[in-house]
């Protein structure tokens, strides 16, 4: 049975901006925080992403793992976000745009993972007629960020499940040192 992840995670991603339209392809960067912190079952998360060709979406939202074992993960998403086009040829029409997606990925022992995402971008006509839509295939790597920085925490706190794994993997923060229980070393 899979253990619940409730470890931060900074993600980076590489891809393919506007697959499905010959004449508007790009490669796309992608930075993201995923979230510890779960409200029911969602857990936060935003990001930054731009294109070789200068467009730069800001996003935030939700999203949700559904383990299959210890390894596999799908995750839907959804987000809203600012989008700004830069010199695309691709006009999505509002500068307030919707990002829903899904993530397939591996599961490391350590909470790392890495795995494939596609994304649909779109302003759902709510702001302008002209709403084109966007996809997006992305390649991605998230790490837990106490790797990244150790002893780094969430601003308001820790979750206890965040502080084992930190634990587990021989990080530890101060409120980690305050658990009651065994510590890695």
């Amino acid at each position: 049975k899979a253990r619940w992840d409730r470890t931060r995670k900074a993600a980076m991603g590489v891809g393919w901006w506007d697959f499905n339209r010959p004449a508007n392809h790009a490669a796309e960067f992608d930075l993201a925080y995923r979230s510890d912190y779960k409200l029911w079952l969602l857990k936060p998360h935003a990001g930054i992403l731009g294109t070789s060709d200068g467009t730069i979406y800001g996003y935030g939202g939700f999203q949700i793992d559904f383990y299959f074992g210890n390894r596999f993960v799908v995750t839907p998403s959804t987000s809203v976000g600012f989008y700004s086009r830069g010199s695309a040829k691709s006009n999505l029409g509002s500068p307030v745009e919707f990002r829903s997606g899904l993530d397939l990925a591996y599961r490391f022992d350590d909470r790392s993972r890495l795995g494939v995402g596609i994304y649909h971008i779109s302003n759902t006509g709510l702001w302008d007629k002209r709403n084109p839509g966007e996809e997006t295939a992305l390649l991605f790597y998230q790490m837990p960020v106490h790797k990244l920085i150790p002893g780094w925490r969430s601003p308001g706190g820790n979750s206890k499940a965040s502080q084992a794994a930190a634990l587990q993997t021989g990080v530890e923060t101060a409120s980690a040192k305050s658990m009651p229980g065994p510590r890695a070393r």
